[in-house]
């Protein structure tokens, strides 16, 4: 599982960081600790439970070479794609939104193209966060790497929380049981 994110406290609460967010509320659950791992251009946990193992990656790479991270974690461990969940954020969702799909295109998604790129593959999962759309193209760039205000902040905590009350059906790879929660929200 990747969170798509920007490292650094400058990003940390910044809408592009959604992925990061629900990784972390999953290694506080589980009580694991990230590892900063050069090899994998990330930071790494290893999550197990009665579902098998699982690791989380936060790419160390930004955004836009997401694919660097996840391509060196999954050739080192021989992760085929079909085997690998991206969560991101995404614009074309309304705040708090969540969608769960196997593979499709970027949609504009400069972490998710690289990661397509890299992997030479688009059939990887993605777990989409809606983080809303700024209303005009030109304003993208300054509403994804800010803040979300009080009331989408809300929305964000609160489909986080459903993801990780559906994360054993998603580890276990029930996507469909998952998505029938998730996509009624």
């Amino acid at each position: 599982m990747v969170g798509l994110g920007n490292p650094g406290a400058d990003y940390a609460e910044h809408r592009h960081n959604v992925g990061f967010w629900l990784l972390d509320r999953l290694a506080q659950r589980h009580r694991l600790t990230f590892r900063l791992e050069k090899k994998f251009q990330g930071a790494v946990a290893r999550l197990s439970s009665a579902a098998g193992d699982c690791w989380l990656l936060k790419p160390t790479t930004y955004m836009n070479h997401s694919g660097r991270a996840v391509g060196a974690l999954a050739h080192f461990y021989k992760i085929a794609p079909q085997n690998i969940l991206v969560v991101h954020d995404e614009l074309d969702l309304p705040p708090g939104r969540v969608r769960l799909k196997q593979q499709g295109g970027h949609g504009g998604h400069n972490g998710v193209r690289d990661i397509i790129q890299v992997l030479s593959s688009p059939s990887f999962h993605r777990l989409r966060i809606g983080i809303g759309h700024p209303g005009h193209k030109a304003a993208v760039h300054h509403y994804v790497l800010s803040a979300p205000n009080k009331a989408e902040w809300s929305l964000l905590q609160t489909a986080l929380d459903q993801v990780e009350h559906q994360w054993s059906l998603i580890q276990a790879g029930d996507r469909q049981a998952a998505m029938r929660v998730l996509h009624s929200q």
